[in-house]
């Protein structure tokens, strides 16, 4: 058997980051949670209005801790490292490379107005021709619009833009690049080829200057700058580029054995959709809003990003800040025993968006729909589930249109595919097997792209493969058609 090697993936979600050191002895791979921390928006009060910022410094300084501590379990025997984040968020810098100003986050209202602006100066059917992303307000196309309308300035005096993890990497290593996945999520790229829509940029009147060069993923970025590995420890380690954008990690993760299956990426976002080996941009994915993003090796994630967990994480939020704490699990068995179909919402309103009392917006969306008001735990939680599941069962029709044929099954990956009962009602909504696991995909995602990029596996393939042999799945099978049937067609009705 050959010697364990030692990888780090540092996976940062909208509510929280990891550090997870990845055994590989040749056969099998293995998990280490080293490092653990919190993440979200900090509100920025000023006379002009709140907004939303990521405490982009103190995300830096837990990635340097998450080193450390990877450092104190592998010692020398570390041998990359890499950086998974959200997408669409961005960082400026100016002519000496500091931050011009705070990160944003992608929940600001800065951006309510910027789709329409966009359209009265592009029309939308030659955005999406252009780019091939679904249309959301929060994509970083709009928020250099919204940047640019609000004060040109910033954007006269930014010489980079980093997205989040280009943007970590550029502190650690001294490289200004873009990684393609991540940099596909802005809706400013082209769907072709690795290179910026500058074109569409001047026409939106958005300047592109400032714009890095497009790496691949599994890129060797290079070695610690001297002050990292003076405050880590780390010496030998090289930094990798993998999947950047979290999602391209989780879908890289999925453990597929034939071409005939869907992922569902389960987390604050549903990022749902197929793999394809070139864009799908006609006149149905414009109609069906869908996103076509980069994938690991030379792939096309088409996609459409669903809100998924997020309004539970919000409600959850509410519901302690009320005095009831409760754990995701206490929220599961609360929705298991509640009266199922009593109401559905659609995910993805705009009620739904910003952070906020998400049950009191789920009562008014019911009772402004003329449906049952839920009330407590159980019954809101419960309708949630449940309209997630039917939205699901919506995208996957949207997906076999696209591609132009049935999807046999579902693969969950993900912290969401930890959720049992939205992995049933999940199967029950769409009447297809749904196979959850591996829960850690986005950081087994990320260690796989780097164990190509330092030669220890030799093809994606290899590496679903290596999933397989690693990690545990669970499937579970499709029941009650008839109610769900029914239940699909209220929503529709309700959602369009």
């Amino acid at each position: 058997m050959s010697a364990t090697r030692n990888y780090l993936a540092l996976d940062l979600g909208a509510s929280g980051g990891r550090a997870i050191v990845g055994r590989f002895d040749g056969e099998r791979l293995t998990l280490e949670e080293v490092h653990r921390f919190a993440n979200g928006p900090v509100h920025i009060p000023s006379a002009h209005g709140d907004s939303l910022h990521w405490d982009t410094l103190r995300l830096f300084a837990e990635i340097q801790e998450g080193l450390k501590k990877a450092v104190v379990c592998c010692g020398s025997e570390l041998i990359s490292l890499g950086i998974d984040t959200w997408g669409v968020d961005y960082g400026l810098l100016d002519r000496n490379d500091r931050l011009v100003g705070l990160p944003y986050h992608y929940r600001d209202s800065r951006n309510d107005a910027m789709m329409a602006e966009a359209f009265r100066r592009v029309p939308r059917e030659e955005i999406f021709a252009a780019t091939g992303v679904q249309f959301m307000q929060l994509n970083t196309l709009f928020q250099l619009l919204a940047q640019q309308i609000e004060d040109p300035e910033v954007l006269a005096r930014t010489r980079t833009l980093l997205m989040m993890p280009d943007l970590l990497n550029y502190w650690l290593t001294g490289q200004k690049v873009s990684e393609r996945t991540i940099a596909s999520t802005s809706q400013a790229l082209d769907p072709y080829r690795p290179a910026w829509a500058t074109g569409l940029l001047e026409r939106l009147g958005i300047p592109t200057h400032y714009l890095p060069t497009i790496v691949e993923a599994g890129t060797v970025l290079g070695g610690l700058l001297p002050a990292v590995i003076d405050e880590t420890g780390a010496k030998q380690l090289r930094v990798v580029a993998p999947g950047s954008h979290d999602t391209a990690s989780a879908v890289a993760a999925v453990p597929a054995e034939s071409a005939d299956y869907a992922y569902l990426s389960s987390g604050t976002w549903s990022l749902m959709g197929v793999e394809t080996k070139q864009p799908v941009i006609n006149a149905d994915a414009l109609a069906f809003n869908v996103t076509n993003e980069g994938g690991v090796c030379d792939t096309i994630r088409l996609l459409k990003n669903i809100a998924g967990l997020w309004i539970i994480q919000e409600c959850r939020r509410t519901w302690a800040a009320e005095g009831q704490a409760l754990s995701w699990d206490d929220i599961v068995r609360h929705a298991m025993i509640a009266r199922p179909f009593i109401a559905q919402i659609d995910v993805d309103a705009h009620d739904f968006l910003a952070p906020g009392d998400m049950p009191a917006r789920i009562r008014e969306y019911c009772r402004r729909t003329g449906q049952t008001v839920p009330e407590g735990v159980g019954p809101i939680a419960r309708v949630v589930y449940e309209s997630l599941a039917l939205k699901y069962r919506r995208v996957l029709e949207m997906m076999e249109t696209l591609v132009g044929h049935r999807i046999g099954v579902l693969h969950i990956v993900g912290g969401g595919a930890q959720n049992r009962l939205l992995n049933q009602l999940t199967a029950d909504a769409i009447g297809q097997p749904v196979v959850a696991g591996p829960f850690e995909a986005t950081a087994v995602g990320n260690l796989l792209l780097q164990l190509l990029a330092t030669g220890a596996i030799g093809s994606l393939a290899e590496g679903r493969a290596l999933v397989r042999r690693s990690f545990d799945t669970e499937t579970y099978q499709p029941t009650d058609a008839t109610a769900w049937n029914d239940a699909y067609a209220r929503f529709r009705g309700l959602t369009g």
